[in-house]
């Protein structure tokens, strides 16, 4: 007689910027079915918060986070504001540069105590990144976190590129911004979460702004790279949280984007479910 298994459920998080927070009802979702996950991958805020994920965050500890410091716009200004003026010899020096750096940021959004190294983490992580001297994607899985994550989510031209060991890093989402590759190794069960978004539905007459056309060029370009992983590692489930007219730079719109996850969480929860209840029922058929 052969063994009956859980089924290890490997679950890729995309990039999207903002939109990336309707992650957290994915997360939430798979807490309140006793479910963790085998393997995390994730890319750009997916890395950023498939980090907190895997240190062992939960979904709803994440949620009161992301809205504690991100639900104002004035709160989420000062909070990056902050990162921009540790040095006053430095301003004065160099001026204040438009630029984020993506180390500070990272270590100003995530709480006291987070892991420090992969090795620290309570689940698998894979994170995203891509090299720009090189033009090819970097995964990393071990060593220091805070770099590979603030590279992951390096969105070229708002934040400075990461200098890492021999890498220059910036956004993971240029090269895999759904790393379905990542997460499906070893796993029965993949699942995808893309973020990335859809098209808006611009006024007649409106001419984009360049943050309009910057991110929104993007996001064309993202969806094409999705289109092919898709093709490559098709998943078992795969969940596009729909939003409208949600800017790839506004987080302070927070609780609207979540509400999008929200929106498809019981039907995560039936379909994750029933592909498990399947899994079983063929584990039976075969011992």
């Amino acid at each position: 007689m052969g063994t009956i298994t859980d089924p290890k459920i490997g679950i890729a998080l995309g990039g999207g910027a903002a939109r990336g927070l309707a992650h957290i009802p994915f997360i939430e979702a798979m807490d309140e079915m006793g479910l963790v996950p085998h393997r995390i991958a994730g890319t750009s805020i997916g890395a950023l918060i498939g980090s907190g994920w895997a240190a062992g965050l939960k979904g709803s500890d994440i949620r009161e986070l992301a809205y504690e410091m991100l639900g104002t716009m004035n709160g989420l200004f000062g909070r990056l504001l902050s990162t921009q003026v540790r040095s006053m010899a430095k301003i004065f020096r160099e001026g204040i540069s438009i630029q984020l750096d993506p180390v500070h940021v990272v270590d100003l959004f995530t709480p006291p105590g987070m892991a420090e190294d992969f090795a620290q983490l309570k689940i698998p992580f894979t994170c995203i990144a891509t090299d720009f001297r090189s033009w090819h994607q970097v995964a990393f899985h071990e060593g220091p976190l805070a770099p590979a994550v603030a590279g992951s989510l390096a969105v070229p031209s708002l934040f400075r590129p990461v200098h890492y060991h021999d890498t220059l890093l910036v956004d993971g989402g240029v090269v895999n911004p759904l790393p379905l590759d990542h997460a499906a190794a070893g796993s029965d069960i993949l699942i995808a979460v893309d973020v990335n978004g859809d098209p808006r539905p611009w006024p007649e007459g409106y001419v984009p702004t360049l943050l309009d056309v910057g991110f929104g060029s993007a996001q064309i370009m993202m969806h094409q790279l999705i289109a092919h992983m898709l093709a490559a590692y098709p998943p078992d489930l795969y969940f596009r949280p729909h939003h409208v007219n949600m800017g790839a730079h506004e987080y302070w719109r927070v609780r609207e984007i979540v509400k999008a996850g929200d929106a498809e969480k019981d039907r995560f929860k039936r379909e994750l479910e029933a592909r498990i209840e399947s899994f079983i029922a063929d584990q039976q058929k075969i011992s």
